[in-house]
């Protein structure tokens, strides 16, 4: 066995996650798509499992494993429906800043639920003015204490793109309440049902059907100052340490539905005759493969190095997960589009799931860091050295 082979450990925890994914997930993800079906009861069962808690600590009753086999669970999910698995990713997220950061008070009130899933959570950074620019977020929280109320923040302002929205019980939320720039940025736990809180109507998108998507609005919500997840002022460190890993993971989200695509596209050239001749038997079919094969697995190695540098705290983590986010996801969207192509016009049917992961992979170069902002961070990491 080399140094680069997954552990026994590791191979078993990828194993157990391919036989949920065939079982309970990829017979049914053509229909979740097609309906917009959000399937709560399926992302339960994972939670069962642990997957709702990947990297939260074992103190806090979570499965306490590194971000290489997180990144093994949400690529072996994806083989699936990568916007089932990408859901699942973003509340390990909001979990694990919760578990990291958070006061034991905190910890105690959300993690209990949120392990299993009972409650889930969202991550709201992004607002309508303020995509990459995130820093230049305008979420208001003012503190204020009363006999009534206690301490507590009076939160005004909008999220847009957050996934989960409307159905998610707990909204971890980045919001100003300080000066400007990321310094002036803290974060909040708020739970769904809190007067003030609202929220726009489902986003019409292109993939990602199988979960919600909206706006959510604070109008003067208050929460209380026992609900903030770290010190004033660091949740912006606290969003982007966030980020680490959920890059991780959009990343293997990608790698799960390419190599799902590569294997649809091996099989169906292999059986697609034309001229008399299997299409896999034609060179051009066969250079394809090899390198859709080739570019995957470069991507998947890359991003299983920078899984391997964020649980080891290693000085490049960052630079390695937002290398690792941007090559994952160029690449996955690459090989499906390059399958649908193997499959011709049946590849752009929707009897065939092609069709499925090349709407859903387009958005994972855009969220989490667009991969133009992946660039910047890389760029800025070799010229500051």
């Amino acid at each position: 066995m080399s140094q680069f082979d997954l552990t026994d450990d590791q191979l078993q925890i990828q194993d157990m996650a391919r036989k949920f994914t065939a079982d309970a997930i990829a017979p049914f993800a053509a229909e979740w798509d097609e309906k917009h079906v959000f399937p709560r009861d399926t992302i339960r069962e994972a939670a069962e499992l642990g997957f709702g808690a990947i990297y939260v600590s074992e103190e806090s009753g979570g499965i306490g494993l590194g971000r290489l086999e997180a990144a093994l669970i949400m690529e072996a999910m994806a083989y699936g429906c990568p916007s089932t698995s990408a859901f699942i990713s973003i509340h390990n997220m909001a979990a694990w800043m919760i578990d990291r950061y958070g006061s034991d008070e905190v910890k105690q009130k959300y993690l209990p639920s949120m392990i299993p899933m009972e409650r889930m959570g969202s991550y709201c950074l992004t607002e309508p003015s303020s995509g990459s620019d995130a820093a230049a977020l305008k979420t208001k929280a003012v503190r204020a204490n009363d006999s009534k109320r206690g301490d507590h923040y009076v939160v005004s302002g909008s999220k847009a793109f957050i996934s989960g929205a409307g159905e998610n019980e707990l909204y971890v939320t980045m919001v100003r309440t300080g000066e400007e720039g990321p310094k002036g940025i803290s974060c909040l736990v708020i739970e769904k049902d809190t007067k003030g809180v609202s929220f726009g109507g489902q986003e019409k998108k292109l993939g990602w059907h199988s979960q919600p998507t909206a706006q959510v609005n604070f109008d003067e919500v208050r929460v209380p100052v026992a609900n903030r997840v770290g010190a004033e002022g660091e949740g912006f460190r606290i969003a982007m340490a966030g980020l680490d890993g959920g890059r991780l993971n959009i990343g293997a989200c990608s790698l799960g539905g390419g190599q799902r695509c590569l294997d649809e596209a091996i099989r169906y050239t292999k059986e697609r005759k034309q001229f008399d001749t299997p299409i896999a038997d034609f060179q051009a079919t066969q250079f394809t493969l090899a390198d859709m094969e080739t570019e995957l697995q470069a991507a998947r190695y890359l991003l299983y190095v920078a899984a391997a540098k964020v649980t080891a705290n290693a000085p490049d983590k960052t630079r390695f997960a937002a290398m690792a986010k941007r090559l994952a996801t160029d690449t996955g969207s690459s090989v499906v589009d390059r399958a649908l192509q193997l499959h011709g016009g049946y590849g752009y049917l929707m009897d065939y799931p092609i069709e499925r992961f090349w709407r859903d992979l387009r958005v994972h170069s855009i969220l989490e860091g667009t991969n133009q902002i992946m660039r910047v961070i890389v760029s800025r990491d070799l010229l500051r050295q």
